[in-house]
């Protein structure tokens, strides 16, 4: 039996913003870190700059309303209510991408790529690359309900991915994301239930590489291990708290919206282009995600994803058609034949010069040039 979707509207309510508003004023900050980088974590200019700017000039209200400007609803899926906008393409032969946040991304990460992937004409593209689009946000995030069993995996979540689809009438789809997404996206590739037609992923997730590699890396597979290696010592601290204690980090994110913004912030500084808080997103689009966690109380919930996935991965082969663009500075960057360990059927592959974890917030016209190239060859 196919369950019915229910029409959802985000209705945010004045006495949570004013309750933001208060927090924000009474926040107790720390003292200076006692070097002039980023090695001790957010700088406090940093901090205040957008703390200010949150309780004096952000409109939460102004993403609610593009938010309501598409359709979202609610269906149930196994026991957990799942949000997700569903935005149909005006082109009678547009083809339905399921596309896959991750964290601490939200489905904002992609709201401004609703228009040139639905209806691209509009533009300057062409018609026969028109998606219908499907953009669930992952249990836990936003308005999806929060699990109350331990059992939500990146590998369950796929497979409800699926039904996802298939109750909304794509008996055939594509499928995109990074970060969790990309995982939750290899993982529909690799169990392949017969409506997935082919992926994209921004995050290529393999096992380590093999003796070849090891042996006689590349230059640019020497520079992607250092690069993971540094990751692990120097940029891990956050998965490793989230993948042992997130009740904990909850207790503290869920409580102090300066916690909560800063523990967001360092990554999108961390995993993006030099400057990139300053120059790549803007303030508004950067605290539209922020008060979206905030506002759902989903900083533990969101945290558990890791509890729930880290302690066993799913590095399953994948045989349906798979498409990768690896960006500059994406946390690890493996090879063509580094991801051929898994990936079987690789038929798009793109290494970029800027860009990072956040690509399609960060570099959308290039993310969305490249997410066509990559599945306009792939049949549905």
């Amino acid at each position: 039996m196919t369950n019915i979707a229910r029409p959802f509207r985000v209705n945010i309510d004045q006495s949570a913003i004013d309750d933001l508003k208060q927090r924000l004023t009474n926040s107790r900050l720390p003292e200076k870190q006692t070097v002039s980088d980023w090695s001790q974590g957010i700088p406090l200019d940093i901090v205040k700059e957008f703390s200010d700017y949150w309780r004096d000039d952000y409109d939460w209200f102004a993403c609610q309303e593009r938010l309501n400007s598409y359709p979202q609803y609610l269906l149930e899926l196994d026991g957990v209510d799942i949000h997700f906008l569903h935005i149909k393409s005006p082109e009678p032969n547009a083809r339905p991408l399921l596309m896959t946040h991750g964290w601490p991304g939200s489905v904002l990460e992609f709201i401004e790529l609703i228009g040139p992937l639905t209806n691209p004409a509009k533009y300057g593209g062409k018609a026969e690359d028109a998606y219908h689009l499907v953009l669930p946000s992952i249990p836990g995030y936003g308005f999806s309900a929060k699990p109350t069993s331990a059992d939500w995996t990146t590998e369950k979540i796929a497979s409800v991915w699926d039904r996802l689809m298939v109750n909304l009438g794509y008996q055939r789809y594509f499928a995109q994301g990074g970060d969790w997404g990309g995982v939750i996206t290899a993982s529909i590739g690799a169990q392949d239930l017969g409506h997935c037609a082919g992926i994209h992923v921004n995050l290529v997730v393999v096992g380590a590489p093999d003796k070849a590699i090891m042996n006689t890396p590349t230059e640019q597979e020497a520079k992607a291990l250092a690069q993971y290696q540094k990751y692990l010592q120097d940029g891990s601290a956050y998965a490793a708290i989230q993948g042992t204690r997130p009740q904990t980090i909850g207790y503290a994110l869920a409580d102090s919206p300066v916690g909560q913004m800063a523990w967001i912030l360092e990554k999108f500084h961390q995993w993006s282009g030099p400057d990139a808080l300053q120059n790549s997103f803007s303030k508004d689009h950067l605290l539209d995600n922020i008060s979206l966690y905030w506002l759902s109380n989903s900083a533990a919930s969101s945290a558990r994803l890791y509890w729930h996935s880290f302690a066993k991965s799913d590095l399953s082969e994948v045989t349906v058609p798979m498409g990768a663009s690896i960006f500059e500075n994406e946390i690890i960057q493996p090879s063509r034949r580094w991801a051929e360990q898994r990936f079987k059927n690789i038929q798009f592959w793109q290494e970029n010069e800027g860009g990072g974890h956040f690509a399609a917030m960060e570099v959308p016209e290039l993310f969305v040039k490249q997410l066509r190239e990559c599945l306009r060859s792939m049949p549905l």
